[in-house]
């Protein structure tokens, strides 16, 4: 070869090489950025390096860990608070906590409206904790200058005085705002947790699952405190140092979240999903002449590249036929709309994704129906089993020491973090072995195995309740320790850890884009609904056995009723549901993704793979 060859070769070879390097160079500028079209606070695509993953991701679990302690703060004693200090009967108390409980929850509604369709998740979280803050400083004063009178009173032996009804109402006002702005805030943090991990990085992805794990976690260590100390204090009458150190806690949460602004990454609200889901309903009514819908998924719009500000493309699927009729048209309509300027009439065209998104929440609404009656059987935790700990012995050998009845929560919460330790560290990688899912069992396995342990856990608590009342001595008073109440908080720990982080992983995975924060306000919502259906239960089942004279199963001396029975019959529905649960798991159908695939896809699940037409 000779010279001038030899130099054309290697100027050929050095092209090839800078060629390569711009390839390699463009790939790294292109790994730097997130893949889910996640923005940074200036609305620029989120850096990898410089935005979210644990280090935003752990700063809002110390958030939602202060923000809880501050929301237990008032739930764990509220009962005990309306008994002693407002004068409220047990059963009043207790349906009034559960009224309160479900109102929060139903804010969580409007959260994520605003959340998905206009704020975004972190003005959201914002404003409503600034509004959760003024809630508890209000409830902090009026408790200090109104109710607690005389000084020293609301102790199991000191009730307080009469309130008027001004002071009362401002009572409700700032116990009403505690809940509509922890409601509003709670369904959006967990959601903007997730959003600091982008799902379609396999390392941060698998984070990802696990944050709401280490979310529920925090969750239940920030009620740790509020369950013990807390509930200490305000058993011996110490209420309102009690709800200062609850505002305290929110106030630090929300500094502690603002000073992570720089670090957050943002998903984009997608506009209003409750339009989308009216358009798809209003189309398909449009077009119900046109007779059934061709499997040939090229007759259903399609649509152009773009959707909506981070929304992803969803592929046709079967089921709920008649919603297809939304995205119905010809190949001449298609070719118009391709060339003519004119947009579509989206209240008469919808695309093929506008109407997977509604058939996504229409697969999910049975699932979560099912989980309700779990919600009565939890709230019980909050009601009825600390007034059945209240009538149980309490004394230990420690210098006179009582238990309060609220504080035997701590072992359902002790039970909760063993359990979600135990499950990521060694029990999920064991069952991976066998399900061949690095996650193990799927979420609704883990939901219907939620719902059992419930289930067993009023069982228990019935058995208690039994040798409780066998025990008895004078009213209220029982020879059987309140340590015997472990076994049910144990169970409702398991059960919950099962069923609550199972949802929140569910939901948000299998809602579409735009109706994320949508999907953790419906697991609030089961709550919601469970609190208020455990009201009309306790309602229902009160003045059904108190009849000819007789005091029903829940009076205020429980020995004279059969609180029991009670819990043996949550059981027997508990049961029930589960039933219908396998029924609607056993059908559901996961939606299928063009820029990216569900779990049992990448697996190949033939079921998952015949579910889809595209």
């Amino acid at each position: 070869m000779s010279a001038n060859e030899g130099d054309l070769t290697m100027r050929v070879i050095a092209m090839g090489g800078d060629a390569a390097a711009e390839r390699r160079a463009a790939e790294e500028k292109l790994c730097e950025y997130t893949l889910d079209g996640s923005v940074d606070i200036k609305g620029r695509p989120a850096v990898k390096g410089k935005s979210g993953g644990w280090l935003a991701g752990g700063l809002i679990l110390v958030n939602q860990g202060l923000a809880t302690m501050a929301f237990f703060g008032v739930n764990v004693n509220l009962v005990l608070f309306l008994t002693r200090v407002v004068q409220q009967s047990n059963g009043d108390a207790a349906n009034n906590v559960s009224k309160w409980t479900g109102t929060v929850y139903m804010f969580s509604l409007i959260g994520a409206f605003l959340s998905d369709s206009y704020w975004g998740r972190y003005k959201t979280c914002a404003i409503f904790q600034a509004m959760f803050v003024l809630g508890l400083g209000l409830l902090s004063l009026s408790s200090r200058l109104y109710l607690i009178r005389p000084v020293g009173c609301g102790t199991e032996h000191t009730p307080c005085a009469s309130h008027s009804g001004t002071e009362m109402g401002i009572f409700y006002i700032a116990l009403y705002m505690i809940a509509f702005g922890n409601g509003g805030y709670q369904p959006n943090i967990a959601t903007f947790g997730a959003d600091q991990f982008d799902e379609e990085d396999p390392a941060e992805a698998h984070s990802k699952v696990s944050f709401f794990s280490y979310f529920y976690l925090a969750l239940n260590l920030g009620s740790l405190f509020s369950n013990t100390f807390l509930s200490y204090l305000q058993d011996h009458g110490k209420w309102v140092l009690g709800f200062w150190a609850s505002t305290g806690a929110a106030a630090t949460a929300l500094l502690l979240f603002l000073s992570g602004t720089p670090q957050y990454r943002h998903a984009q609200p997608c506009g209003n999903p409750m339009a989308n889901i009216c358009q798809v309903a209003s189309a398909a009514c449009r077009n119900w002449k046109s007779g059934g819908v061709s499997p040939d998924v090229e007759i259903l719009y399609e649509g152009d590249e773009k959707t909506d500000a981070g929304s992803r493309k969803l592929l046709h699927t079967k089921g709920f036929r008649f919603l297809d009729r939304a995205a119905l048209t010809t190949e001449d309509t298609n070719s118009k709309l391709a060339t003519c300027s004119k947009t579509r009439d989206q209240w008469k065209l919808c695309t093929v994704t506008q109407v997977e998104q509604v058939k996504s929440i229409l697969r999910i609404l049975p699932i979560w129906v099912c989980t309700i009656l779990y919600s009565v059987v939890f709230t019980q935790m909050a009601s009825l089993f600390v007034v059945q700990g209240a009538a149980m012995r309490r004394a230990t050998p420690l210098g006179g020491f009582s238990i309060p009845a609220s504080s035997m929560s701590a072992f359902d919460i002790l039970t909760v973090a063993t359990t979600i330790f135990l499950y990521r560290r060694a029990i999920c990688p064991f069952l991976a072995r066998f399900t061949g899912r690095s996650t193990g069992p799927t979420e609704l396995q883990r939901m219907g195995l939620g719902l059992v342990l419930g289930a067993m856990a009023m069982a228990t608590a019935g058995t208690v309740e039994h040798f409780r009342k066998a025990s008895a001595t004078t009213a209220n008073s029982s020879e059987l320790h309140i340590l015997w109440q472990v076994p049910q908080y144990a169970l409702i720990g398991v059960s919950e850890v099962m069923m609550y982080v199972g949802q929140l992983e569910f939901f948000n995975g299998e809602m579409p884009d735009g109706f994320k924060s949508f999907g953790s306000a419906l697991c609030m919502m089961s709550m919601s609904l469970g609190n208020y259906f455990s009201d009309i239960i306790v309602s229902a089942v009160t003045k059904a056995t108190a009849v000819d004279g007789r005091p029903g199963w829940i009076p205020a001396d429980l020995n004279e009723g059969h609180l029991n029975k009670f819990y043996f019959l949550l059981a027997i529905l508990s049961v029930a549901d589960f039933a219908v649960y396998l029924v609607f798991a056993g059908r559901y159908r996961k939606s299928c993704k063009v820029d990216g695939r569900s779990d049992d896809e990448e697996e190949g699940s033939v079921d998952d793979e015949e579910a889809c037409h595209a």
